[in-house]
C-alpha cells in the first residue's frame, strides 16, 4: 500500500535551518508529483511546495527563497531543506501525493520554530 514517512522536524530557533525528509513507499515514486504541506491548529493544510517527475519545482510565497524541495527517485525520497525559519512557519509538515483520485499523506513531522 501507498505509505509516506516523513522525518526532520524538531525545535529550531528562528533564522536555523531545518531539513525534512519523506520516504515513500508503495507507488512508483519516480512518475508523481510530490510535495511537501503544512498545517497548523485551527487551519486547512496548505501548500509549501511542489516538485514533478520532470524535477519542475513550484512554491508557496511564504517558501520562496528560503526552501528548497528535491527528490531522489533512486531512493524514493522528496526533501525539504528549509532556512531562515520564522516563528510563523511553526507547523506540522506532511508530504503526499495525489494518486489515482486520491491524496495520501504521511504521518507529519512537527516543526516548532522559537526561541
Amino acid at each position: 500500500q501507498v505509505q509516506f514517512v516523513e522525518s526532520g522536524g524538531g525545535l529550531v530557533q528562528p533564522g536555523g535551518s531545518l531539513r525534512l525528509s519523506c520516504a515513500a513507499s508503495g507507488i512508483m515514486f519516480s512518475t508523481y508529483t510530490m510535495g511537501w504541506y503544512r498545517q497548523t491548529p485551527g487551519k486547512q493544510r496548505e501548500l509549501v511546495a511542489t516538485i514533478t517527475s520532470s524535477y519542475t519545482t513550484n512554491y508557496a510565497d511564504s517558501a520562496k527563497g528560503r526552501f528548497t524541495i528535491s527528490r531522489d527517485n533512486a531512493k524514493n525520497t522528496v526533501d525539504l531543506q528549509m532556512n531562515s525559519l520564522k516563528p510563523e512557519d511553526t507547523a506540522v509538515y506532511y508530504c503526499g501525493a495525489r494518486i489515482g483520485g486520491g491524496v495520501y499523506w504521511g504521518q507529519g513531522t512537527q516543526v516548532t520554530v522559537s526561541s
